[in-house]
């Protein structure tokens, strides 16, 4: 399929490089090198393909490398290295419209729909890498839980910590960010902190796919 062409924002690191698709959060990998990250994220695409769908969209995600454009790359720091995408960019603080809003919520909350399924469809215990190390099911949505809800806080919300098992908290803290998410924004940063909307959903979407990914990966075939 013939694609417009698909911008690209480069968070380069003295040891990583993450790549994500503008206007698709979530949709964010990274490699050693650029190459790598390409293809890291073509690669991904039909794994994304999913992540649309269950949000009621579809992205181009059938794209090859030769249809994407990097249209803003800046440096990256020690959390870029560490392995998170840590760097709020110009583009980042774009004004967001309604309905760009609305469905960067939709594909957020779309990434949480996908955690939540594996905590019910993956086993318990998830294949161990070459050292042995690695969280098993629950510990990894636990950990994701908690970041979200560190990530709550930088973008205004106080709420009480939710606990792995009481899903109300968590089902009403994922409820308080997307209400944030889904609102239409002037690009500024959320709450007079630091993070915008479009940087918040895509780090928001891109740690909870992370984890997908991840345990899918490390899942025993049935």
């Amino acid at each position: 399929m013939l694609h417009d062409v698909i911008e690209i924002g480069e968070e380069v690191g003295a040891r990583k490089t993450f790549l994500w698709v503008i206007d698709w959060p979530g949709w964010c990998r990274s490699g050693k090198d650029g190459p790598l990250a390409i293809d890291a994220l073509i690669d991904h695409g039909p794994r994304y393909a999913h992540v649309a769908a269950e949000a009621g969209t579809e992205a181009p995600t059938d794209a090859s490398a030769r249809d994407l454009s990097t249209v803003e790359s800046v440096s990256g720091n020690g959390g870029t290295d560490f392995g998170v995408p840590s760097i709020i960019t110009e583009r980042d603080a774009r004004p967001v419209d309604a309905a760009m809003a609305a469905r960067f919520a939709a594909i957020v909350g779309a990434a949480w729909t996908l955690l939540d399924r594996l905590a019910t469809t993956a086993p318990p215990e998830l294949r161990k890498g070459p050292r042995g190390g690695g969280r098993d099911r629950d510990k990894v949505i636990a950990h994701v839980i908690g970041a979200d809800h560190a990530y709550a806080r930088e973008i205004g919300l106080r709420l009480p910590e939710p606990t792995f098992d009481d899903r109300a908290a968590v089902e009403a803290e994922r409820a308080a960010i997307l209400e944030v998410i889904g609102r239409p924004s002037d690009g500024s940063p959320l709450a007079d902190r630091r993070w915008t909307q479009r940087y918040a959903a895509r780090r928001i979407a891109w740690h909870a796919l992370d984890h997908v990914w991840e345990i899918e990966d490390r899942s025993e075939p049935a």
